[in-house]
Parts: structure tokens; C-alpha cells; sequence
């Protein structure tokens, strides 16, 4: 994963900023479902661990979960899509590709079934496979006590906590679980940016800089005979493309495999993305221009998982604190930990346009492990885990490798 964000990160140097990087627009084509963006479903990558410095071994693990793959939190784009393409066909003026895109949007409002911003199956399973993996990854840290776990009240929150313990139980039938949600921890755990920072970088994110032409003739005429009439049933073009975005975008989280954005330009396809990526950097990750501010927010997150850490570091009875909430909370805490490709490098807006990896730091299920190790001297390591791959705190020195003093990471956080 390093040397993936390092050669996204060097394409900034020497590129247009009207376009993706080519290192990130290779990444993106290799596979188009990448396309999504924070609504990408999780990807799994193959694990290497650093073995951990002599005599320290793993003692307990701090966790922060996004949701798994979930509906839309509307069905309006697959209902524009079923009524303007329905009216074509009834004039007799669809294409083949018209006909296949509008039998999709009837199978996604099929599938939406009413339900906003629902858990899907796929979303369960990606919790389910995460725990199981964490499991038989630290299985010394799950014979010591108790997994305390806590959520968001928002119910795909609940039900993604809900598989993850299951499956962990699943492992150990024995393993004590404590589960918990109120008013008092959605405060802390689903803290957002200011509102003032998220207009601005829905501003950048509209701006002359990513203001790419797309060519919306070509775009009509793959599903209109008559593009005039095509564009008087659909109205705005930029609605209709951003319809057919969404529709392609969470069709994986209903395991539907077919590349959906081949509906439109590759054009279309990226300018979309990364409009979508430098919003999310720009408002809840440590921008140059924003991240002092996002970053006050934050602190309390931040706070609470140092203080449950240090109770475990002092003998309290806890295998692991686990913490089911949303994307944007994730991104600001990995941000805020400094790690890198969320806190380091700060990019610009030009640059995070750019390169920024935002396909592949951040999808449905994204995940943060902090895993504690000790040795008999009481000495205490942590190790980061960004979707269950090892990351560097580039602005700390490391005591081994991936590994940092706990007390270095604590006085790292205070300064903030």
C-alpha cells in the first residue's frame, strides 16, 4: 500500500491539473468499479505483516469501521432513468443501449425496494470476512477479555456491527461481547466537518478547476435516435450523466458484477470520480487549505479511543474496542493520526484532483486497527492498519518499521 500511495502521490509533479494522474487514472481502469469512489465496495488485498520488534507481542486492538455497502439514500436518479427512457421507447426513439440501460434502472428500483440507505447483503459480508480476518490475525488478542463494542444509531451502522461480532463469535462461540449506541457516543463517533468547510469544497469541487468539457452529444446519442428529443425527456445533461454515475456506482453494492460505467465516456466516467474525491479531501481529510479546521472536530474521536487504549495498556480486562460509524469520521481520524495519504502529504486542491487515492483509501467498510503490542518490560507498541493494510505515520519516527511508541503516537495527538 506505501509504495501504491507514492507512485500516486509523485504524479502530481508535471501534471495537467484538468486531469487525473496517470498513475490514478491507470488504477481506476483496471478496474472501473473503482470509479465509485467512498461508494466502491471493499476491496481486500492481499496481507504482509512486518514482524513485530523481539519480544513484543499483540495485546489488544482499537477499531473504527465504516458501514458496509449500502442502498442509495434515494431511488430518484433509477426513477429519472426508468421515466425518460420509458417515454423513448414509447416514442420510438431508444437505442439497444438505451433498452439495456433502462432495464437496469427497473432492477434497481427493484432492488432499492424503498429502502434509503439500507445495509445491503454484501455489505454484511464485508464485516463478516474483516472480523474473521482479524480474528485468525491477532488470535492472541481475543484470550484475553472482552470486546466492547459501540455504534452509530444509524440502523446500517447496527446491522454492520451486528455481523462483525457475529462472525467473531462465529470464531470463539465463548468471547464476551459488550454492544452499546446512544445519544452521548453519536456525538463523539459521528462527528462532521464544520458546514462552512464542506460549502467551500463543494465549491473547489465545482470550480473552473474541474470544469473538464464532456461531450454530451455523444452521451445522448448512445441512447436516443432523436438526441434533441433525448435531451427535452431527460432535462439538465449533467442530471442524466450524474442518473446514469449513480446508478452504475451502486449497482455493486448489490453484487452485480457488470461494468455499469461503460454507460458512459471514460470522459464522464473519471471527471465525476474526481470531482467526488476532491470534495471528500478537501472537506474531511487534512487539506492544505482546510485541514486545520476539520481537524478540530475531530479531537474528541481521537481523545476517547487514546483514553480506552490507555485503560487496556493498564490492566483493564479488554481484547478489543470496536467502533462502527461512517465514512466521514474515518477519514478525519486517519487524518488526524497523521497517516499517510489522509494527514500526509497536504495537498492542495489542484493536487488532490489530481492523485489523490481517495478509490482505494476509501470505500464501503473502510476500516482503522490500531493493534497494541507489549513486551515484558511494559513497553507498548502500536501498529497501524488502514483497510487491513500496514500504514506509516510519515511525520513520527517509527520504532520499527510500521511499528510506533505508543508515547510518541500519544504526544503526536496531544499536539494537535
Amino acid at each position: 500500500m506505501k509504495r501504491l500511495l507514492a507512485l500516486f502521490l509523485l504524479g502530481v509533479t508535471g501534471v495537467s491539473y484538468a486531469q487525473l494522474s496517470p498513475q490514478m487514472d491507470a488504477y481506476i481502469r483496471a478496474y472501473p468499479q473503482r470509479a465509485a469512489g467512498v461508494i466502491h465496495a471493499y476491496e481486500f488485498h492481499p496481507i504482509e505483516d512486518t514482524p513485530a520488534p523481539g519480544g513484543f507481542k499483540p495485546f489488544y486492538i482499537s477499531h473504527y469501521g465504516r458501514h458496509g455497502s449500502r442502498s442509495h439514500s434515494t431511488d430518484k436518479p433509477y426513477v429519472l432513468l426508468r421515466d425518460c427512457l420509458q417515454a423513448a421507447a414509447e416514442e420510438g426513439i431508444i437505442t439497444p443501449s438505451g433498452d439495456s440501460l433502462l432495464a437496469c434502472a427497473k432492477q434497481m428500483i427493484a432492488l432499492h425496494a424503498g429502502m434509503d440507505g439500507r445495509l445491503t447483503a454484501r455489505g454484511a459480508r464485508e464485516h463478516e470476512l474483516i472480523a474473521k480476518r482479524m480474528y485468525q490475525r491477532y488470535p492472541r488478542v481475543f484470550k484475553r477479555g472482552e470486546v466492547h463494542v459501540i455504534s452509530s444509531d444509524v440502523p446500517r451502522c447496527l446491522v454492520s456491527m451486528a455481523a462483525f461480532t457475529s462472525s467473531l463469535r462465529a470464531c470463539n462461540s465463548k468471547l464476551p461481547i459488550t454492544w452499546d449506541c446512544g445519544v452521548v457516543y453519536q456525538r463523539i463517533i459521528t462527528l462532521n466537518s464544520p458546514d462552512s468547510i464542506k460549502r467551500k469544497a463543494y465549491a473547489d469541487a465545482h470550480s473552473s478547476l474541474t470544469a473538464i468539457p464532456i461531450d454530451t452529444a455523444a452521451v445522448y446519442s448512445r441512447f436516443f435516435t432523436d438526441s434533441a428529443r433525448g435531451r427535452q425527456l431527460t432535462g439538465k445533461p449533467g442530471r442524466f450523466i450524474s442518473a446514469i454515475f449513480n446508478l452504475a456506482r451502486f449497482s455493486e453494492a448489490y453484487d452485480i458484477d457488470e461494468n455499469r460505467y461503460g454507460f458512459l465516456p471514460w470522459d464522464a466516467v473519471v471527471t465525476t470520480y474526481a470531482r467526488h474525491a476532491l470534495q471528500s479531501y478537501l472537506a474531511y481529510c487534512n487539506s492544505a487549505p482546510y485541514g486545520d479546521e476539520v481537524m478540530k472536530n475531530v479531537a474528541p474521536l481521537a481523545g476517547e479511543i487514546v483514553r480506552k487504549a490507555d485503560e487496556a495498556i493498564a490492566g483493564a480486562p479488554v481484547a478489543a474496542d470496536l467502533i462502527f460509524g461512517h465514512d466521514l469520521p474515518f477519514m478525519s481520524l486517519c487524518s488526524f493520526l497523521g497517516l499517510e495519504g489522509f494527514g500526509y502529504p497536504r495537498l492542495t486542491a489542484e493536487e488532490a484532483y489530481s492523485s489523490w487515492p481517495g478509490a482505494r483509501l476509501c470505500t464501503f467498510a473502510s476500516n482503522l486497527q490500531m493493534v497494541f503490542y507489549q513486551n515484558r518490560r511494559g513497553e507498548v507498541l502500536v501498529k497501524f492498519l488502514v483497510n487491513e493494510q500496514e500504514t506509516l505515520v510519515p511525520e513520527i519516527e517509527s520504532f520499527s518499521g510500521p511499528y510506533y511508541r505508543w508515547e510518541d503516537i500519544k504526544r503526536y495527538i496531544e499536539n494537535k
